[in-house]
């Protein structure tokens, strides 16, 4: 007869040893420390519940030869539907500690089998989907470990699906951790740099570092992310639990990082028609060009929400990680890195072999984009400066909508070669100040624009401080009559011509800056000459610094190496020259398509569907175009205008999170609103009343769809979930009970939440489970429209 316990230190265990024991066997065969380990098969549960007479004898005498009178156990759950990618189980079964002798051990067994009949395992398995069937039961017997520090990591953000690795620690007992309602330690590391760590140092150093590597090495060796128990006893780390983390996001994820630079600020419903598909299209045309026919949809890579524009990372995410580079790697080249972050590893996969020849020509255009950009700089200039600035007041709104679509196919070739410039700008600077750095010269002390005319005809700067010497040069009567703004003195004033000819020339160059270089709605310098006069009256030039910067000729003889790095400097001096001009270029055909969409406005106006030319911009191609076409007589502009504005007035000043992870639009929230802040541990928005639930005689007063605000949660406390709309702890962390259960029922989630039992009932609550903020509303929050 087989045995019915068996040592993960012998040979491979069977499927009856259970999803936790055979984890265990896998990292102990890596040589990954484990503790002692015996498992009792489900063999013996299925025996002892067919009443198969002997059972218990045969463990007794198997347990006499393994149990040492010495040492503590602990007897913990190792069931078949435990531990999977869509449910964990976390609490809903026994784990005994500190069990001496083989009959306890063997009552800690029989204890342990019992559970699979509760109530709250039934009630679990229904709410959670889990499968039905009738459960099988395995059972793993562990020498204790005496816990100085007990902890848990997360190869990945269990909460965003981000490349970082979560750490958290208490003292004492890992138990702590899933039920008796401790705030534990919590260390985020992301690329080599922290981003969040305690305060208090309670684990040394090298063993921190030890379990960061470890987690990443595990993680890597399963090819999976994973969620790991360890323990530290003072001497060494032991890991007590392998599980894939559950309910791991992993949809879209979109970052507002890039827009800031290319599309900051509210978007009005015209430049998302217009300029908004223009940046999407290039972003696909360059990943297919990298990677092949990648068959995505311009419009799943950029999303408004609240009429802000957010890029889909998850698309770059999936591209990438196919060629086996991090999910990231566009944040990377971006040069996003966190401060003391390290560039993750490149670590070619079968994806990125397939596409090497496709990847390799896409290298090589890179390679040779320098004189290509430059030429075509050279024909998209001409192209659009032949475009005439003085629109026809006979041309009918058809004729106009075919000008706009002639300007956008120039703004399309445009931002593509803008956008390969930022890349490969941020590439070489990059590797270029990783370079100084190994030569120990600080980048922040080079000067990277040392005589660098060129750049000068793109700033605006030199030119204002010009002219402003030019003005302080004249009496005091005339620095006063400039001062004032009024642009007819410079017409009005002989002894003002040159000025005025300088003037006209500034204009002429850089006349198309606006507030912003990639919004056609805000005013060009050129259509309010009189603040440029007032700016150029009034500019103060930046002082200069004390401390000198280092040139590449201060180092030609000092540095090794120097040739690869004068070949890096002038690369990276090249490709922000190309971003520079293109950026230029594209601004100016902003300002043309800016009076191409006046004129359009002005049609509109003389019939009586807008009040202001400027209301265009409230509107969008497809609706201007219903219009010009007659398949829209415009009767409804008036009133979808008023309302587009009202929603962009309540936007304006919203609170809006860097990343959003989902469809799921966020909540405006008011800058001044109260929040309470805490630890995110199960992602969502969600907007509802507190109900603040103490004990078990508060249980009745939750009702469905309300957030539930509770100490801290055990196993007993599940039912409550199936009701909540949200959850908000006072203490835990990310492996805490509530938090594993809420993002296995895909609520949200926030615990360690100090002040949170003192909410009031009724409190309405906007909760935001991947920031961990919990913003206190007067009144429901609004959401934006989005149907432009």
């Amino acid at each position: 007869m087989s045995k019915y316990i068996l040592s993960l230190r012998g040979g491979r265990l069977p499927k009856s040893a259970g999803s936790k024991a055979l984890n265990l066997q896998r990292l102990s065969l890596k040589k990954i420390n484990i503790p002692v380990t015996y498992v009792c098969t489900w063999h013996a549960y299925l025996d002892y519940h067919g009443d198969k007479p002997g059972v218990s004898e045969k463990l007794s005498r198997e347990l006499q030869k393994i149990i040492k009178p010495d040492r503590a156990y602990a007897v913990r759950s190792s069931a078949d539907v435990e531990d999977s990618q869509q449910h964990s189980f976390a609490g809903q079964f026994s784990s005994i500690l500190d069990v001496k002798g083989p009959a306890a051990v063997l009552q800690a067994l029989q204890d342990v089998w019992q559970a699979t009949h509760t109530e709250l395992v039934k009630s679990y398995q229904a709410h959670s989907q889990a499968s039905p069937n009738e459960m099988r039961m395995a059972v793993i017997i562990q020498e204790m470990v005496t816990p100085h520090i007990s902890g848990v990591a997360f190869s990945r953000n269990p909460v965003t699906g981000r490349d970082e690795i979560v750490i958290e620690a208490v003292r004492g007992d890992g138990a702590q951790l899933l039920q008796a309602g401790v705030t534990p330690f919590r260390w985020v590391l992301r690329w080599g740099a922290y981003i969040e760590q305690p305060q208090e140092e309670i684990l040394p150093k090298a063993v921190l570092d030890h379990i960061f590597a470890q987690t990443n090495r595990i993680a890597r060796m399963f090819k999976r992310q994973v969620d790991l128990e360890w323990i530290y006893d003072g001497q060494a780390v032991y890991w007590v639990q392998l599980r894939d983390i559950t309910a791991l996001h992993t949809g879209d994820i979109y970052s507002n990082r890039i827009s800031r630079e290319m599309t900051p600020g509210l978007i009005k419903p015209l430049v998302w028609s217009i300029s908004i598909p223009i940046h999407s299209r290039q972003w696909v045309r360059i990943l297919d060009e990298l990677v092949g026919k990648t068959h995505i949809n311009p419009d799943q890579m950029v999303r408004a929400f609240h009429y802000r524009a957010y890029y889909n990372m998850g698309v770059f995410g999936d591209i990438f990680s196919q060629l086996g580079m991090p999910r990231d790697s566009l944040e990377i080249m971006m040069g996003m890195v966190p401060k003391g972050g390290k560039r993750p590893k490149f670590m070619p996969g079968i994806g990125f072999a397939r596409r090497m020849p496709q990847v390799i020509r896409f290298l090589v255009k890179l390679l040779r984009f320098g004189p290509e950009a430059e030429r075509i700089y050279l024909l998209l200039n001409q192209q659009v400066h032949s475009i005439d600035l003085d629109v026809s007041s006979t041309m009918s709104p058809k004729a106009l909508l075919r000008r706009v679509d002639l300007i956008v196919e120039l703004q399309e070739r445009i931002s593509y070669h803008t956008i390969i410039s930022i890349i490969l700008m941020q590439l070489y600077n990059a590797i270029f100040r990783s370079r100084l750095k190994a030569r120990q010269v600080d980048p922040e002390q080079f000067n990277l624009t040392d005589g660098w005319e060129q750049l000068q005809t793109y700033d605006p700067n030199f030119q204002l401080a010009r002219l402003n010497v030019k003005m302080r040069e004249m009496d005091e009567e005339l620095q006063q009559d400039l001062r004032r703004g009024d642009i007819r003195v410079l017409e009005q004033r002989p002894e003002l011509e040159t000025f005025r000819q300088l003037f006209d020339e500034f204009l002429h160059d850089y006349g198309h800056i606006s507030d912003s270089t990639v919004d056609f709605t805000s005013v060009p310098w050129r259509e309010n000459p009189g603040l440029i006069l007032r700016l150029i009256c009034e500019y103060t030039p930046p002082a200069a610094s004390q401390a000198k910067k280092v040139c590449l000729e201060d180092l030609r003889s000092s540095v090794p190496g120097f040739k690869i790095l004068e070949f890096l400097y002038q690369r990276a001096r090249e490709f922000r020259l190309h971003r520079e001009s293109y950026s230029a270029l594209y601004t100016y055909t902003l300002m043309v398509l800016r009076v191409t969409l006046r004129a359009l406005g002005g049609h509109l106006v003389e019939r009586g569907f807008l009040g202001r030319w400027e209301d265009i911009f409230y509107l969008n191609k497809r609706e201007l175009h219903a219009w010009a076409e007659g398949q829209s007589d415009g009767a409804g502009f008036v009133e979808l205008v008023t309302r587009r504005k009202e929603e962009m007035l309540q936007c304006q000043y919203a609170t809006l999170p860097e990343l959003i992870y989902g469809d799921q639009i966020p909540p405006v929230r008011s800058s001044g609103a109260r929040k309470l802040c805490g630890v995110p541990t199960s992602g969502g928005y969600y907007c509802g009343p507190v109900k603040v639930i103490r004990g078990l005689s508060d249980f009745s007063k939750l009702q469905p769809g309300d957030v539930l605000v509770i100490p801290f949660s055990d196993v007993g406390w599940t039912p409550l979930f199936t009701r909540a709309g949200g959850v908000i702890a006072e203490s835990g962390g990310i492996l805490s009970h509530s938090s594993i259960v809420a993002r296995e029922f895909g609520i949200p989630a926030v615990v360690s939440v100090p002040g949170a039992m003192e909410l009031m009932d009724g409190t309405l609550v906007e909760l935001d489970g991947y920031q961990g903020d919990i913003y206190i509303q007067d009144q429901p929050a609004g959401r934006a429209t989005e149907g432009f």
